[in-house]
């Protein structure tokens, strides 16, 4: 098959959509510097895709630009999970409808004189890029999002250092636990895929471990605690994604769902809680995490691969590829079609080791039986 011709660039934009994620500003970085290596104009667009649907002024980034910034937590370009071009909240006859402005994103890039954009997102966001590379953009895609469950990639950027909040947090919470004799209930982050709770449960130590993935039985659950109790151990660590479900039984949420955005899940830690207490007699506490785990520092491991995909999104675009996403498929960094890389989401395989390796030592997942 004949490789795509080598694209003449001049100028291109950079871009951080949807929830911020440590090691964002590594991938800015070293995009800019991989670009203006190249002699190409670079201009940051600031809050996502709205940026190029509400007008707003583009940033100049070069080295002084980016300089210091690998080690930072956030996006230096702002970011919003509220505006997706294509389905935008429009009051019209007394109501709410969602309106495709996809084609002005695409027209005003051109007229901005953007040959192409590095799309740096979750699902959500390049879930956009890819229906807007179907209408003309050139764009190249970068997977950040600390759930871990983009395609196309083993691991994506934001998800080591969110299991590292976790753990660290879960370390902290065992002597408080153990000194009270209490239930604690953990809930962190992961809609669909439980990869944060799977990880930091497993390396902090939990004693029971709930995700999307294995519907669970509060039953189970009680059983395990009980059980420790027996056994002289009178403080149980339970740690639940917010998706995690009961058999039979639905996600828990926060207020209704807004036009355009996905409901907020939550609560599954306080309603947990409050059924082991019920079931088992012990006091029972629960701690959200919640947008702590988006913040802080980039570990190593996420700041080097950040920065390898940055670099390799404009070593793809320099080579001809758009409508692509730089994945990690070790050891290598690779470009695989955004269409690819969206149709599915990424879930803990029932059959993981990990999983299983969790099971070996003893960690409930709340579908055991009797």
């Amino acid at each position: 098959m004949p490789r795509p011709p080598r694209l003449r660039l001049r100028k291109i934009g950079i871009l951080t959509g949807g929830g911020d994620c440590p090691g964002l500003n590594a991938a800015i970085r070293a995009a800019t510097l991989a670009a203006i290596g190249r002699g190409w104009s670079v201009q940051g667009i600031p809050d996502g895709f709205g940026g190029l649907l509400d007008g707003v002024r583009l940033r100049p980034l070069g080295a002084g630009q980016v300089r210091g910034i690998a080690h930072l937590g956030g996006t230096i370009l702002g970011t919003t999970n509220r505006l997706n071009p294509l389905q935008v909240p429009v009051r019209r006859g007394g109501g709410t409808i969602l309106e495709d402005r996809g084609d002005r994103v695409v027209e005003r890039a051109r007229r901005l004189g953007l040959d192409a954009v590095v799309a740096i997102g979750g699902d959500g966001t390049l879930r956009i890029a890819e229906a807007l590379g179907r209408r003309g953009l050139r764009v190249v895609g970068l997977p950040k999002t600390i759930d871990n469950d983009l395609s196309g990639t083993v691991v994506t950027f934001g998800f080591d250092t969110a299991v590292s909040t976790a753990t660290d947090a879960l370390d902290k919470l065992h002597p408080t636990a153990e000194s009270h004799r209490r239930v604690m209930v953990v809930e962190v982050m992961g809609r669909h895929a439980g990869w944060i709770a799977l990880h930091s449960g497993i390396a902090g130590g939990a004693d029971a471990i709930l995700i999307p993935e294995i519907p669970f039985r509060v039953e189970a659950v009680a059983r395990k605690v009980l059980e420790r109790e027996r056994r002289g151990r009178g403080f149980s660590i339970i740690v639940a994604a917010e998706g995690a479900r009961a058999v039979g039984g639905g996600e828990r949420t926060r207020g209704p769902a807004e036009a355009g955005r996905e409901v907020r899940l939550g609560g599954i830690g306080d309603w947990l809680a409050s059924e082991l207490a019920r079931e088992t007699g012990k006091e029972a506490r629960s701690l959200t995490l919640g947008h702590l785990q988006r913040g802080g520092s980039p570990t190593t491991f996420d700041r080097l691969l950040a920065t390898r995909l940055g670099a390799a999104a404009i070593r793809y675009l320099e080579a001809g590829r758009t409508s692509v996403m730089v994945g990690l498929q070790p050891p290598d960094v690779v470009a695989v079609p955004l269409r690819e890389a969206v149709a599915r989401m990424k879930a803990v395989p029932a059959g993981s080791d990990v999983i299983q390796s969790g099971r070996d030592m003893g960690i409930a997942f709340g579908d055991e039986a009797a």
